[in-house]
């Protein structure tokens, strides 16, 4: 079942990456390529990056400035068409986006200088002309090995503050939760503080991204203003233990998504991930902290 779990993953990947080679040149929409992967949109992107070593728009932005650095080498066109072709409005921001990518403006890949990104790429998929299937080569991650555990969840109950925007500015979020809860006297010993982060940050613009701030109640808390209730879906979830800053967070989904989903036996749900946080970070060292990641599966 592992195998034939693995091979499907990759088969599903290669499958959109053969699809972004063809339509390079077309808008490339999220929900458009998890459609051609058959995955949920909602996991695609993590699943994409897992397994190619970016994500999804860095991909695609990649594919653009190398596809960008054969046409200025190879045609007589002018670095504001190649510019437009790769997607960007100005000759400024293609300038910006080129140096970023390989540390040298456009106007020396017309020149003939050696650009070293250009031809190494970092992820396993490299650039091949119109046509061809692009190479793959899953992602290997190093370091200490991840345990995974199959977990059983019952449905839980939670009042939530939702925060719209950046991660990193959750705060205040969690800041009207707890002046809530706390007089109620809903933040005792007992009480599970968690997230719900619903989009990836590297997809979603930062002025729409969701993010929950909860905490467990029982079935006599309400709903009142901005606190919200829901209950989140029991059963089987993969849960894994992340060590260390929040930041951090996306390297242990691109692990979980990477290495431990595809051979795995088990299909990931649609629903969103929860992180359980088991210390006070106003309190506890970035490099301390410890949070609960559940994976929901099917």
């Amino acid at each position: 079942m592992k195998k034939i779990t693995r091979q499907v993953y990759q088969e599903r990947i290669l499958r959109v990456l053969t699809y972004i080679q063809r339509h390079l040149d077309e808008p490339l929409e999220l929900n458009e390529l998890a459609a051609v992967a058959y995955f949920s949109p909602f996991h695609f992107h993590r699943v994409f990056r897992g397994l190619v070593g970016e994500s999804l728009m860095e991909h695609i932005r990649r594919l653009r400035l190398e596809r960008a650095v054969h046409r200025l080498r190879t045609t007589g066109r002018s670095i504001l068409d190649i510019a437009l072709e790769a997607g960007y409005e100005t000759h400024e921001s293609f300038t910006r986006a080129f140096r970023a990518q390989f540390g040298l403006p456009p106007s020396s890949a017309r020149d003939g200088v050696r650009l070293a990104a250009a031809e190494g790429p970092r992820s396993g998929v490299h650039y091949q002309p119109r046509g061809e299937i692009p190479k793959f080569k899953p992602l290997t991650q190093g370091g200490a090995e991840m345990e995974m555990k199959i977990v059983k969840r019952q449905p839980t109950r939670v009042a939530f503050v939702r925060h719209i925007g950046p991660y990193p500015e959750c705060g205040e979020a969690w800041g009207k939760l707890c002046a809530w809860a706390g007089p109620r006297g809903l933040l005792g010993p007992g009480t599970v503080m968690l997230g719900i982060s619903y989009d990836d940050p590297e997809v979603t613009p930062p002025e729409k991204i969701r993010y929950d701030a909860c905490v467990t109640v029982d079935d006599k808390v309400e709903p009142e203003g901005e606190v919200g209730v829901q209950t989140l879906r029991g059963g089987d979830y993969a849960m894994t233990v992340h060590q260390g800053p929040y930041e951090k967070l996306i390297e242990t989904y691109g692990r979980i998504f990477g290495e431990w989903a595809p051979g795995s036996g088990r299909v990931v749900s649609s629903d969103p991930c929860l992180e359980i946080y088991l210390n006070d970070p106003h309190r506890t060292p970035p490099d301390r902290l410890r949070t609960e990641i559940y994976v929901p599966l099917e």
